[in-house]
């Protein structure tokens, strides 16, 4: 009966000793330094143990706050919690970094921790701050204060501000010419204008006309008479109907026009064409008066048969290079390309101003 008895009373006594371990709070509050020299810094550590589930709250206080007169808070740390006792218990500590201008011997008032909703105490602490000795003796071993030294000159410092320089030059160069072309109306493609050219039948008409004014000649010489007065007649022929009229017969040209005109129109510039090939080719003689209806005869087909023209039509007729088409794009790559070049230029601009400013401090 006692054996069981006495086991009984174990674990009673382990079951109290493990409930009042879990109970139990601890708080500290110890300083790293109890004495220091007047603007020097020193740390109070505040340390809480209890239950692994308690809610604790700490001090917390504002940077300049006093924790005793004259004595000021300078920083405080975040809590750093520790686990104790696989993980049953907690410790956690917070550090109050504390400094004074005065010399004096301070006195430190507890700190007060809540532990869910249970409030603890640490102790006081004191801190003792010394003032610097100043040997009033020996005045001439102390010297006033000392002027700001000029860092030294480095051209390292300088190159990014003077390549930078350059850079700005050249942007401001780009610009500035892209704007002179836009503005001068400089085109950057060729656009060829040239009169437009004339009508076949008016080519012919002028000829023959001049013929006529030298018709002095005709009986004279009529092979060159003729010769011009075909060879009119063939170019009109070759341009108004688009064969190549120059380098055939007179059977073949007329049986080429077949297609085109009446028998009417070619019955008489057959004749013309046959006293031609007399004349050049068997030493044919005409009369002044033959050679004149030829002439007419000439005026007459090519009256005829000649092409109205459009009045609307310009007389100036453009021609537009391949590249003249891109001009719109080469415009538009030109416009964006000196917005670009004046907005870098600008904040290259203001880069290089800050730079040598801080450089000049």
């Amino acid at each position: 009966m006692k054996r069981p008895i006495l086991s009984a009373l174990i674990v009673c006594f382990q079951l109290l000793l493990v409930s009042s371990l879990k109970a139990q709070v601890t708080v500290e509050a110890r300083i790293d330094s109890l004495q220091m020299l007047v603007g020097q810094q020193t740390g109070i550590t505040l340390n809480v143990s209890c239950d692994a589930k308690s809610v604790i709250e700490m001090p917390v206080l504002q940077k300049g706050q006093e924790m005793a007169p004259g004595v000021e808070l300078v920083e405080m740390t975040a809590a750093d919690t520790t686990k104790l006792d696989d993980g049953r218990r907690m410790q956690v500590s917070r550090k109050y970094i504390v400094t004074a201008w005065d010399s004096s011997f301070y006195y430190i008032p507890p700190m007060k921790v809540r532990v869910d909703n249970k409030e603890y105490t640490t102790k006081n602490l004191a801190l003792k701050v010394y003032t610097v000795d100043v040997d009033t003796v020996h005045v001439d071993q102390f010297f006033g204060p000392k002027d700001v030294m000029n860092a030294p000159f480095s051209w390292d410092d300088w190159k990014p501000v003077i390549w930078s320089f350059v850079l700005l030059l050249l942007l401001c160069a780009c610009a500035g010419y892209l704007t002179y072309i836009l503005r001068t109306g400089k085109p950057l493609v060729r656009i060829i204008r040239r009169k437009r050219k004339e009508p076949a039948h008016k080519v012919a008409l002028s000829e023959i006309e001049r013929i006529k004014t030298e018709r002095t000649w005709a009986q004279e010489d009529s092979k060159e008479y003729y010769t011009q007065l075909t060879d009119t007649l063939r170019t009109y022929i070759q341009e108004r109907y688009a064969f190549n009229a120059m380098e055939m017969t007179s059977g073949e040209i007329i049986e080429r026009l077949t297609q085109e005109n009446d028998d009417e129109a070619l019955n008489e510039l057959r004749e013309l064409f046959q006293t031609a090939d007399l004349v050049k080719f068997a030493k044919w003689t005409t009369l002044i008066n033959e050679n004149d209806a030829n002439l007419m005869t000439a005026l007459e087909y090519i009256n005829q048969t000649k092409q109205e023209e459009d009045p609307n039509q310009p007389q100036e007729e453009i021609i537009v290079t391949p590249e003249a088409k891109r001009q719109r794009i080469h415009i538009w790559a030109m416009r964006v390309a000196i917005a670009l070049s004046s907005v870098s230029a600008l904040g290259l601009m203001g880069w290089i101003v800050w730079r040598v400013i801080d450089l000049l401090r």
